[in-house]
């Protein structure tokens, strides 16, 4: 596995262009990973099934395919409840926050 760099770190932390941020059912605009930490600590339980269910999960995908980052993506499909993949997104933004502090 390639090592983190700064600029990747900043890279995936970064504002996503406006037309690329992340629509949830309930009208919050998502334009970054600490945007979505927030956001799934705070939204309804009704919210977050709708965007993550056994079929689908919009909000992999869009760490995945908008984002860049693949490892977010993979753990949020593995997170089974809104509070697991708020821990999860919370945890990989400190830790890329962590990555742009140490170059």
């Amino acid at each position: 596995m390639a090592k983190m760099t700064k600029s990747t770190a900043e890279k995936l932390l970064a504002d996503v262009p406006g037309e690329k941020r992340f629509w949830c059912h309930d009208g919050q605009a998502l334009k970054n990973p600490s945007d979505l930490a927030v956001a799934l600590k705070d939204m309804s339980e009704e919210t977050f099934s709708y965007h993550a269910s056994r079929n689908k999960n919009d909000f992999s995908n869009w760490v995945r395919d908008v984002i860049g980052d693949d490892k977010l993506a993979r753990d949020l499909l593995r997170s089974g409840t809104r509070a697991q993949a708020a821990k999860r997104v919370a945890s990989r933004v400190t830790w890329l926050r962590s990555k742009m502090a140490t170059e």
